[in-house]
């Protein structure tokens, strides 16, 4: 039961139990005891089968509900304990940014080998570290095939966990953790539209869609994929007139100011790891594109389980 009940929490966001991490006296009853009772079984008797059970769970109907709902539904029980609509919630700090590098091509695939340390603000482990030791002084790696690995490969420092974690709710790792709490505060939009391996995404999906020559008759066609890419779904009309009027409000701020774009750029230099042909690419029409693609990858759809 416990089990099962922790595989649930990963695919629907909350566990048939509310307090996956106490099945004690101390926690809460089970809402769906008999569907509970009926998973543990059945999971004991395939033989321990996690792939099976995984399969059961997310091609059962209860998980391929949409999860918009009605709204007596979201009124009537807003935490979904009913099962009368699909799992909608946040991504975990983890896949918010492994999906990031993915829909941007830029995630290395390579699995083993060495931590990476990907870009953190300066200092950051200076004010807890030994004096003399060897973690006294974060350095990021400055090469894709490091900084681009999944966050699997991150170099962890628990006294100081990577902020871009943190400010998503991941643990310290100090403890173990069965259910992770889930806030949704303004830091969290701040640092999706500003961090600069966010915004190097962002700059990497502008890249993977654009080539030497494009001209304005290939924008809706740049927008629609772009749009495509990150929600696995077509754009409506109404979407794409907004991602086209952005593109040129954005087009037109950065051709009168080019040393802008010329910074957006510069700060993306391991793109062109990953696109060499970014170096003959229009740089104002590069940076608008990259303004556009952090607009996408910040949308609700992108960054929750829906």
């Amino acid at each position: 039961r416990v089990t099962v009940n922790r595989f649930w929490l990963q695919v629907f966001g909350r566990g048939l139990v509310a307090t996956a991490e106490d099945f004690g006296s101390q926690g809460a009853w089970p809402e769906h005891p008999q569907l509970l009772d009926w998973l543990a079984v059945d999971f004991r008797e395939s033989g321990w089968d996690v792939k099976r059970l995984m399969r059961q769970l997310v091609t059962s109907a209860v998980y391929q509900q949409d999860s918009a709902g009605t709204a007596s539904s979201w009124a009537d029980d807003p935490a979904n304990r009913w099962l009368a609509r699909g799992p909608r919630y946040r991504l975990d700090a983890e896949t918010l940014r492994d999906q990031m590098l993915a829909i941007s091509g830029l995630l290395v695939r390579r699995q083993g080998g060495l931590g990476t340390r990907p870009p953190q603000p300066d200092g950051i482990w200076n004010a807890v570290a030994y004096v003399g030791s060897n973690t006294q002084f974060y350095r990021a790696d400055g090469e894709h095939e490091k900084v681009h690995r999944r966050s699997l490969y991150m170099f962890w420092k628990r006294t100081a966990p990577p902020p871009q974690f943190s400010t998503f709710d991941a643990p310290t790792r100090e403890e173990c953790v069965i259910r992770r709490e889930r806030t949704n505060t303004p830091l969290q939009a701040l640092l999706l539209l500003n961090d600069p391996q966010y915004m190097e995404g962002a700059a990497g999906l502008a890249a993977r869609l654009l080539k030497p020559g494009d001209s304005a008759d290939s924008d809706a066609a740049i927008a629609d994929q772009m749009f495509r890419l990150a929600t696995a779904r077509d754009a409506d009309e109404n979407e794409r007139r907004i991602l086209l009027d952005f593109f040129a409000e954005r087009m037109e701020w950065y051709s009168a100011h080019r040393d802008e774009a010329g910074k957006l750029t510069e700060a993306s230099r391991m793109v062109a790891e990953v696109y060499p042909y970014v170096s003959s690419l229009d740089a104002t029409r590069w940076a608008a594109w990259t303004a556009v693609a952090n607009v996408v990858l910040n949308m609700d759809e992108v960054i929750s389980k829906q």
